[in-house]
């Protein structure tokens, strides 16, 4: 596993923010108002930054000054943007790659595999929204990977089922 910025991150507790790439407008705006809530609350969040809610949720975190973990569907890239070598510098931001970095593009089979290595190391697990019988649905219903239902579901909160944070 490839990484970049501070490992010690890796020891703190982690909730991880998951999604599927297609989801209901009023899921994404919960999903908003969910990441400036653990942004004020000093959360540290794992997620990715392929889709676009995963992209928009991570802005958004990137804005405080909590920790995060930036987990990649690709190998490690060489170059970036500013405010996320500010991050790292900030000894804030783990960026992790489960994969070589010659692996440049997000497939399917990469994408399962970050999703796979967000929910290993998280201690909880929110749910913007799950596609039915969709990688993620299969993934979190304990049908991917050896991941057992009975010790996944507690871990498991939906984003549709938590209180609106709006006005």
């Amino acid at each position: 596993m490839e990484h970049k910025g501070n490992i010690k991150i890796l020891a703190f507790y982690k909730t991880a923010f998951l999604c599927s790439q297609k989801c209901p407008a009023d899921i994404v705006l919960k999903s908003y108002d969910w990441a400036k809530e653990q942004r004020a609350n000093g959360t540290c969040i794992v997620c990715g930054n392929h889709s676009q809610i995963e992209k928009d949720v991570f802005e958004i975190l990137l804005k405080g000054k909590q920790p995060l973990i930036l987990v990649l569907a690709r190998g490690m890239k060489t170059r970036w943007e500013p405010e996320i070598e500010k991050a790292v510098n900030a000894e804030r931001l783990l960026i992790i790659s489960p994969f070589k970095t010659e692996i440049k593009r997000v497939t399917r089979k990469t994408a399962k595999v970050r999703n796979e290595k967000i929910v290993d190391i998280s201690n909880k697990i929110v749910v913007g929204y799950k596609t039915e019988n969709g990688q993620l649905d299969k993934l979190l219903n304990g049908k991917k990977k050896n991941y057992s239902s009975s010790k996944l579901q507690p871990r498991i909160s939906l984003l549709s089922n938590l209180p609106s944070t709006s006005n």
